[in-house]
């Protein structure tokens, strides 16, 4: 309503601005000044920041509507973010600030960081079949024999690196 009300004065205020008379109290811009002090209150729905009296408009919930909220203690207008376990698609929708796979099934999920606050994807287990390091628990995919597809398998060695299967040598 404020905004419709500015854009229908708003020549009126060009007018005035731009002219050597002036302002009078109770005029048009009197009026403007009154009406847009009355602007949408917290929980009221909004299009944008200029129409809350805590210019702070954004979702609140899972429904796309926007409504006007008030900001943080540190004065931040931030929008509502899902919980864990909620479907994303980046990590800035979630509360934990990271949005990862959780399964097999490549499908991107709020989930927790760990406790020294990394944002860890789901991986696979030994045994899965894979095309990169990065897919496997223990970030190693190789091809187990000559024969087989590239494979997720357990680190070995005294210093647990991904090395191949080693075979016994025919003599």
């Amino acid at each position: 309503a404020c905004k419709a009300m500015r854009d229908s004065l708003l020549p009126a205020l060009l007018l005035l601005h731009s002219s050597s008379v002036p302002h009078r109290p109770g005029g048009k811009l009197g009026l403007y000044i009154t009406w847009c002090s009355a602007l949408q209150g917290i929980g009221e729905a909004c299009e944008g920041h200029s129409e809350c009296q805590s210019h702070c408009c954004v979702t609140n919930s899972l429904n796309p509507r926007t409504f006007c909220t008030s900001r943080t203690i540190f004065l931040k207008c931030l929008s509502w973010q899902k919980p864990n376990s909620h479907t994303c698609s980046e990590h800035s929708e979630c509360q934990s600030n990271c949005c990862v796979t959780t399964n097999d099934s490549m499908r991107m999920f709020c989930k927790p960081k760990t406790i020294f606050l990394q944002c860890i994807p789901w991986r696979k287990p030994n045994g899965h079949d894979c095309t990169d390091h990065t897919e496997c628990r223990s970030q190693c995919c190789i091809m187990p024999n000559e024969v087989s597809h590239h494979r997720c398998i357990p680190r070995s060695g005294l210093l647990a690196q991904c090395l191949p299967m080693v075979s016994p040598l025919h003599t």
